[in-house]
């Protein structure tokens, strides 16, 4: 099986906003979903990268008490999802976003995975986990620990594990403060077609798009998703065509609609 932390480095992907190395933004923040959503209910799809810095910074549409929390949050917001429409990932994301309001966190979700390594690196531990199942948080550092070597000590691997559980958490995987508890999520139109895409950045199509890493992250594979890019299709953000055992799609108009 393909996991997360097993993405190579392409220039298609670097293109289209995915990063790559030994840093990310889980070492002091989460995937930070309230004031991604607070963000975006703010400010139109056509803005900027400028625009964005100025209501965090300037205007504080997020209410942070100081500048410097300002300008930190400004910073980890960008690391995380881009927000420049320059960015594939995050044009897209404003796409489906604005058609998906119960796909959100799901939708944040996926674009955080491929702008933050080290939230790449806990997707198997959380994805392979049984339903009800707890998360034991040994094994969730092992895996944090196996995927960055040395460089980071125990207090900072630490931070990562209780930030990546909440992000997890905020996505609707898991469930619990103290006790994270796995949970079933819930695909929807959007975060299926936002999937799709992610997959055919990576050369993948039919089937293939079915049961890919990214379609994983929405706990339904194969023909359960099938009515959901139907409902994408219908939504106008797939092309799609599925029967007698058939099973094309075309999840690149995503981007390419956006730039109409």
């Amino acid at each position: 099986m393909n996991y997360m932390n097993e993405i190579q480095s392409t220039e298609r992907l670097l293109q289209a906003g995915f990063r790559f190395g030994d840093k990310g933004t889980h070492t002091s923040r989460t995937m930070m979903l309230s004031e991604l959503s607070d963000l975006l209910n703010d400010l139109p799809p056509e803005a900027e990268r400028a625009d964005y810095a100025a209501a965090i910074i300037e205007e504080n549409v997020l209410g942070k008490q100081t500048t410097a929390t300002r300008r930190l949050t400004n910073q980890r917001l960008g690391e995380l999802y881009g927000l420049d429409p320059r960015l594939p990932l995050f044009r897209v994301l404003r796409r489906v976003w604005s058609l998906d309001e119960a796909g959100r966190p799901l939708i944040a979700l996926l674009c955080a995975l491929c702008r933050d390594p080290l939230l790449r690196a806990t997707a198997r531990t959380v994805i392979d986990l049984p339903l009800n199942a707890e998360l034991m948080r040994s094994s969730f550092l092992d895996t944090i620990r196996e995927a960055v070597g040395p460089r980071l000590n125990d207090s900072i691997l630490d931070k990562v594990a209780r930030n990546a559980g909440s992000s997890w958490s905020q996505s609707g995987h898991l469930e619990g403060r103290v006790r994270k508890i796995r949970q079933r999520v819930q695909p929807t139109a959007g975060s299926t077609a936002y999937a799709l895409w992610l997959g055919s950045l990576e050369d993948l199509a039919g089937n293939q798009l079915l049961s890919s890493r990214w379609a994983r992250m929405l706990d339904t594979s194969g023909e359960g998703l099938i009515d959901y890019v139907l409902q994408a299709k219908q939504l106008g953000l797939v092309d799609a065509r599925i029967g007698g055992g058939v099973v094309e799609i075309e999840a690149e108009r995503l981007f390419s609609s956006t730039m109409e």
